[in-house]
Order: C-alpha cells, then sequence, then structure tokens
C-alpha cells in the first residue's frame, strides 16, 4: 500500500534553531500514528510544517506519493485537517456557527447539513449547546467542539496536535474514545501529537520518538515500550 501522506528529509529551521532535522514520517490510509517525544523534540512543528504553517528549509511533504505545496486552503481541498492544540474555537460564535467554519470549502448546502448531522450524532454534547457561545463551554467541550470542527471538511487525514492537553483525566478518556470512533467509522487517518503516553499508546498502531528534533525510533508500541529508550529520551538517563 502507498503512504498517504509522508514527509521525506524535513527539516524546518527558525532562525539559527534547528527545530526539525531531517524528518521522515508516514501513515497509511485508516492508521492512527502518533508522534511523541519531550517539549521542544518538534513533534507540533511537524504538523505545522504538513499543514503549510510551519517554513520548510528542504525536504518535501507528499501526498499519495507526489510531492504537494503546503499552503494551508490547498491542503484542506486534498483532505487533510489540522486541529491545533489550545482548543482554539471562535468564542463569540455559537457552536454550529463555529462548526459551519470549519465547513467553508464545502459549498452545497445540503451536504453542509448532513456533515453537520454527522458532527452532532458524534458529539451529543455539542448538538444539546448548538446556539450556545462556544465561549461558555467547559475545556473538555471546547476540545471535542475543535475535533468536530476539523472533521466538517470530511477529511482523509485528521492531525491533532495535543487534543488532551490540560484536560480533566474523565474527559481525556473520552478524547481518546472519539479519536477511536473517528477512525474507525470514517477510515480517517489520523496523526496525533500527545503528551499523555499511556493513553495514546493504546490506540496508536505505531509510533514515532523524536528528541531533539529527530527520530530517534520508529515502530508499534511494544516494540517501543520494551527497552529503556524511553527512559533515556524522557528523563534524560
Amino acid at each position: 500500500m502507498e503512504p498517504l501522506l509522508q514527509t521525506k528529509n524535513l527539516s524546518v529551521h527558525y532562525g539559527g534553531v534547528k527545530a526539525v532535522n531531517n524528518v521522515s514520517v508516514s501513515i497509511d490510509e485508516g492508521e492512527i500514528v502518533a508522534l511523541m517525544g519531550p517539549n521542544g523534540a518538534g513533534k507540533s512543528t511537524i504538523l505545522k510544517a504538513i499543514f503549510g504553517l510551519a517554513p520548510i528549509a528542504s525536504g518535501s511533504v507528499l501526498w499519495h506519493e507526489q510531492p504537494m505545496r503546503p499552503i494551508p486552503h490547498e491542503v484542506v481541498r486534498r483532505g487533510i485537517s489540522y486541529v491545533p492544540q489550545g482548543r482554539r474555537v471562535f468564542a463569540h460564535l455559537t457552536v454550529e456557527e463555529n462548526l459551519e467554519i470549519g465547513g467553508y470549502i464545502e459549498r452545497n448546502r445540503a451536504e453542509l447539513r448532513r456533515r453537520l448531522t454527522e458532527v452532532f450524532e458524534m458529539f451529543p454534547a455539542l448538538k444539546a449547546k448548538r446556539k450556545m457561545k462556544s465561549g461558555t463551554l467547559s475545556g473538555g467541550q471546547q476540545q471535542m467542539l475543535a475535533i468536530g470542527r476539523g472533521l466538517m471538511t470530511a477529511p482523509t487525514v485528521l492531525l491533532l496536535d495535543e487534543p488532551t492537553l490540560g484536560l480533566a483525566p474523565k474527559v481525556v478518556k473520552e478524547v481518546f474514545q472519539k479519536i477511536q470512533e473517528i477512525n474507525q467509522r470514517h477510515r480517517t487517518a489520523i496523526l496525533l501529537v500527545e503528551h499523555n503516553l499511556k493513553s495514546v499508546l493504546q490506540i496508536v498502531g505505531r509510533a514515532y520518538l523524536l528528541d531533539k528534533g529527530a527520530i530517534v525510533a520508529e515502530g508499534p508500541p511494544k516494540e517501543l515500550l520494551s527497552g529503556d529508550l524511553f527512559e533515556r529520551v524522557f528523563l534524560g538517563k
């Protein structure tokens, strides 16, 4: 099977700092893949580079093995959606208005309503508050809304950056359940950055471990956990 989305020898520099150095990652149709590592390892920068939000110094991003220009609106049209960290919602707009903005590229109103209905089916709490201002939602509900908005383009690949950051353990569990549900219902490939190692390793098929902007290991969770690599990378042992 050809990779759906991949980076090839990707490097991203901020001034004189090499945030990402010669990184190659890939994700196939229907996979859930994690990018893990300590703060500053370059995980979020990889997602931003794929989506066109970080300057690529060298290397390339490939879609169905063909080079693509990472420009946000073009990336979205190809079927890639990005949910940034920090539960970024339009606080002054209603839940429904936030979701409609997420589906801005869809000109067919009937299809837009169908997607809206589908998101509300997946997130009943959002449906109950569809006319409420998003700023009044709890942190967990705002994160669900951010993910739901990312689904409004009916993506083939969903890029999730720290989806459980700052959430209570009960909500963290629910977010991971929803990620699995999205993957299973739509065969959506999901590439996520996540600090909650224990939970994320239970739902992914593969993971990349990064340190100082480079990949130090890649493989199934059991394989990565079998040695002392995690302790060496995260604790500096």
